[in-house]
């Protein structure tokens, strides 16, 4: 089920049900952009019109921040809460299982060597074909090198918008290939941030998590996700006159 809130059509459907999505434009061969929004996203389009439409025309966006999951509960809409990095994670054990060609670019050289790593080490058959660090100048050359690989799934993380731009852009260059934005999850991955605990996961609150562990992100946080939870509510009476 597709629900629309600000202009933007999410994908209401719960964990399984994302992934049988993915699976299936994997097996069609298709080139797909998988978006995991949140409130800054949304912030963003509203003062950016070109990734406001990269949002309105990917083929599947889900509810990453607890922020959304709240503002589509406040206009009638119940859905699983989606975390970018457990989506993205699920996808690699399902591609080492059914042979699937993976790609992974983005964060520093460091940080994406360690990460690729631990996956090869924790997942079995994992197939990275291609891996390089998110510190490029020219986006045509890694699509030059991606075609060369013709990896059918390719996981983008540096950060939104830049990784959204590069996506979108990116279909326009490639054949085939399910592409996700997946932040600063190669962070996690290299064992260079430490995730949230469990309790805060469950709850949805990693965000508070990573905002008093790294203060850097209070400005990014604040008032980004109280502003849209006031405008989801504005949004539902607006919709109800």
């Amino acid at each position: 089920m597709s629900v629309e809130i600000f202009g933007i059509n999410i994908n209401a459907i719960n964990f399984e049900d994302a992934l049988n999505k993915a699976d299936l434009l994997i097996k069609q061969d298709k080139i797909a952009q998988v978006i995991t929004i949140n409130p800054e996203m949304f912030a963003e389009a509203e003062k950016n019109k070109e990734f406001a439409d990269i949002l309105k025309t990917s083929e599947i966006v889900i509810p990453d921040g607890v922020g959304v999951k709240i503002a589509l509960k406040l206009n009638g809409i119940n859905t699983e809460r989606i975390p970018g990095i457990d989506f993205a994670r699920k996808i690699l054990e399902k591609s080492a299982k059914e042979n699937l060609s993976v790609a992974i670019i983005g964060a520093k050289e460091e940080v994406v060597t360690k990460a690729v790593e631990n996956l090869l080490s924790e997942i079995p058959n994992l197939k990275i074909i291609y891996f390089r660090n998110g510190y490029f100048n020219n986006d045509n050359d890694i699509y030059s090198e991606l075609r060369e690989k013709n990896p059918q799934i390719i996981l983008a993380a540096m950060g939104s918008p830049r990784q959204e731009f590069f996506i979108h852009n990116a279909k326009k260059s490639l054949q085939r290939g399910l592409m996700i934005g997946i932040g600063g999850s190669l962070d996690v991955w290299s064992g260079s941030i430490k995730r949230a605990p469990k309790v805060f996961q469950a709850t949805g609150t990693e965000w508070l998590y990573r905002t008093v562990t790294q203060p850097e992100r209070f400005k990014r946080i604040f008032p980004a996700l109280p502003l849209f939870l006031v405008k989801a509510l504005i949004y539902r009476f607006k919709r109800s006159k």
